[in-house]
């Protein structure tokens, strides 16, 4: 396997480990060679680092004594006053073109352009209207630039791209053989992952026979984060208000016989079992399975429905990512 193509499969699976986190963001992974050594970052969540600036840091820091700085703009500030050709003979590698414009944070291209790298590898342009220009800056910087457009850089903006208008994930965690019930399924990690999502999305839809059940709590309390509104989804209420799913503050329950309260929202996250999944599943953007490596001796999830895997992670689950 070719250098280029190793580094960037590990700024991908590095992106990977924070998809939905940077939420209203994009997953994105940055690479740099210096002195022969590789140093990566990755952005982690909105209003952060880019992960153009952590790379840059973290490459620069190895070698130079540097202060504690804590916003992107104190990095941006003193990278450029003292990078002193540091960067010249560097190769970046970033899944996602730099971007030109001032937000939360400076512009990462404008950065990249007084550091002066040798080359910058791109693994897919910036689709976002208005946002692109960064490999024209680039460029006219005399910085050698290649934009790959790798598929896998696609798709692991694909989220960001579509909840500019709106995105729907549905989540399940069953186990080996496909159960989907007997109580908390995947690990503690797990658990803490979902929940940290959930901090992020806008709205959680549900189906009415598993609040009937189950009389969850569906809150962010694992990671001390904000709890999502709710849509329970029932052609018929009969829905216990008393129970805690009511009863978290600032956050909207709805009860609905209908999903037209999604066109609302811009991220949704989708639990439930088999029913609700055959009823939703031509809404859906992607779908994340949680698989649990035990096997139980009860009820199973069944669909023939095809599923392209776009990315997995491995941990105490195994947590598939597809469409």
């Amino acid at each position: 396997m070719k250098l280029s193509e190793t580094v960037l499969e590990t700024i991908i699976n590095k992106a990977w480990e924070y998809q939905f986190l940077t939420y209203p963001n994009p997953a994105v992974g940055a690479a740099v060679i210096v002195n022969n050594m590789l140093f990566t970052g990755v952005h982690k969540k909105a209003g952060g680092h880019h992960a153009e600036v952590n790379a840059l840091w973290n490459a620069f820091s190895a070698f130079k004594d540097v202060p504690d700085l804590q916003t992107s703009e104190e990095i941006h500030e003193f990278l450029l006053k003292h990078h002193n050709g540091f960067f010249n003979e560097a190769n970046i590698y970033v899944t996602l073109e730099p971007c030109a414009h001032v937000g939360k944070t400076p512009s990462c291209a404008n950065l990249i352009k007084h550091l002066k790298p040798k080359s910058v590898k791109i693994g897919w342009p910036d689709p976002i209207e208005g946002h692109g220009g960064g490999v024209g800056i680039l460029k006219n910087a005399g910085i050698e630039v290649n934009v790959l457009n790798d598929k896998r850089c696609y798709d692991l903006i694909e989220p960001f791209i579509k909840w500019q208008k709106r995105f729907v994930f549905y989540k399940l965690a069953l186990t080996m053989n496909g159960s989907i019930t007997g109580g908390y399924i995947s690990s503690e990690n797990s658990l803490e992952w979902v929940h940290k999502i959930r901090d992020k999305t806008d709205l959680l839809v549900i189906g009415g026979n598993t609040v009937r059940i189950d009389r969850p709590t569906l809150d962010a309390r694992r990671v001390g984060g904000r709890a999502p509104d709710v849509l329970i989804y029932s052609k018929n209420d009969g829905i216990d208000r008393n129970i805690p799913l009511f009863s978290v503050e600032n956050r909207k329950v709805f009860v609905e016989d209908s999903l037209e309260r999604m066109n609302d929202y811009k991220f949704i996250m989708i639990e439930g079992g088999e029913r609700l999944y055959k009823e939703i599943k031509d809404i859906l953007d992607w779908k994340i399975f949680i698989i649990s490596p035990k096997f139980a001796n009860r009820f199973n999830f069944r669909s023939e429905d095809e599923f392209e895997i776009l990315h997995t992670n491995s941990g105490d689950d195994l947590i598939v990512f597809g469409r």
